[in-house]
């Protein structure tokens, strides 16, 4: 089937705390769009997984390591993620209830069934700035894909996620040695300042190529030992 030529057609529609959420099939994709704007769909998953794989490699041999999640969308990091027996923890912060009910008994249920019915697995429904400025649990690798990365936000308020207070929070719930991984639409090379800044090492990007325009990149950094 030509996506192209068939119609989007809404399977649901939420009014949120921040702003409207919209679930819709575009052929054989589901696609989530936030206030207007396309977030992601079910059309692919490497630069979500690569995310995952990027952080553990970065983390090195860690006996059970804890995986923080920021950000479910369609569920193709977490359930890569839950896929992964070295895994001791995964926990998966989503600030959109909507999007959390599609995959426990909704549409995307299909995708991460069996990653929500792990017992390693945790879903925290709120805001992923405040639980990491609030939580007293450390983990050792942050896996964020919030908005569309530090380049480029289009929901207020997520660029503090990216800007020195909020990667201070990210250094704060790290382990020593820990691994900072975030997901980008772009390459940012005043974000690796900021966080070579921020006090974050070993800082590279990883890019995953799309079939047009710019690449998708996965930030990673270390935070001191």
């Amino acid at each position: 089937m030509i996506t192209s030529l068939v119609e989007p057609v809404v399977l649901d529609r939420r009014e949120g705390p921040y702003g409207e959420v919209v679930l819709r099939r575009h052929g054989e994709l589901l696609q989530i769009i936030a206030n207007g704007c396309f977030l992601m769909d079910t059309s692919d998953g490497r630069s979500e997984r690569l995310l995952v794989d990027a952080a553990l490699a970065a983390l090195g041999p860690r006996e059970r390591p804890a995986i923080l999640i920021g950000g479910l969308g369609v569920g193709f990091s977490l359930a890569h993620a839950a896929a992964d027996p070295r895994i001791g923890a995964l926990t998966v912060v989503e600030r959109e209830s909507a999007i959390v009910a599609w995959h426990r008994d909704g549409p995307l249920a299909p995708l991460t069934a069996e990653a929500l019915a792990d017992p390693r697995t945790t879903i925290l429904h709120g805001d992923l700035l405040a639980h990491l400025r609030e939580t007293s649990a450390t983990y050792d690798a942050l896996c964020l894909d919030i908005d569309n990365g530090p380049g480029w936000t289009v929901t207020e308020g997520n660029g503090q996620l990216y800007a020195p207070t909020g990667l201070a929070d990210c250094a704060r719930v790290l382990t020593p040695g820990g691994v900072l991984a975030v997901w980008s639409a772009q390459p940012s090379g005043v974000f690796e300042e900021t966080l070579r800044n921020a006090g974050f090492q070993q800082v590279r990007t990883e890019e995953i190529p799309v079939a047009r325009g710019v690449p998708d990149v996965v930030h990673l950094a270390l935070r001191p030992g």
